[in-house]
């Protein structure tokens, strides 16, 4: 029987779901239910782009839409200058439009922005502020910490979605790891 209420001729929708449902429905799913309804950012920082910012971000924002309309609900961002941040902004943003969207920000480490100048230290800040939950991979700086959250994404999403240019690093590395792992990859030109 359908979820559908009548009354008279007219159908009604159903009624929306309580927090509690959605909850409960949550409890109920599997990972791998899971992970079909998260998509993760990876990208270059600003500096290595060699398109105009604004119109990656375009690309950044039809590719999150395009995720949202194929059931991603919650998105992981890395938290690193440039596309992640960006990224995220976009995610926060939408949620005005689609409230069931969460935001995930997986930092490799406490203290990883120091080094950074002030403008993009407040843009971390704003974004953190506004993430449904943030995830601490590794509770001190190592070598690995930054390839650690880089996999953390992968593992617990079904999406990729990058900012590439085709050259070596920590994009090409998280790349190279959600293909080896059968998570769907979708690359915008960095």
């Amino acid at each position: 029987m359908s979820d559908e209420i009548r009354s008279g001729a007219e159908v009604l929708p159903p009624r929306p779901k309580t927090v509690r449902e959605k909850a409960a429905e949550l409890a109920r799913m599997t990972e791998e239910e899971k992970r079909k309804t998260r998509c993760c950012f990876t990208g270059h920082r600003p500096q290595k782009l060699r398109r105009p910012v604004d119109d990656i971000k375009v690309d950044l924002e039809n590719e999150i839409l395009a995720a949202i309309r194929e059931g991603c609900t919650t998105f992981i961002t890395g938290m690193a200058c440039g596309t992640d941040i960006w990224a995220g902004k976009i995610v926060i943003r939408l949620k005005d439009h689609f409230p069931d969207l969460k935001l995930i920000a997986a930092i490799p480490f406490p203290g990883f922005t120091e080094s950074w100048d002030l403008e993009w230290q407040e843009k971390y800040e704003s974004l953190i502020s506004a993430a449904d939950l943030v995830k601490v991979i590794s509770p001190e700086f190592s070598e690995n910490a930054y390839q650690a959250r880089n996999q953390w994404m992968v593992d617990h999403s079904g999406r990729v979605i990058a900012v590439y240019d085709g050259k070596a690093g920590g994009t090409r590395n998280t790349i190279s790891y959600a293909r080896k792992n059968r998570v769907q990859v979708r690359c915008l030109a960095g």
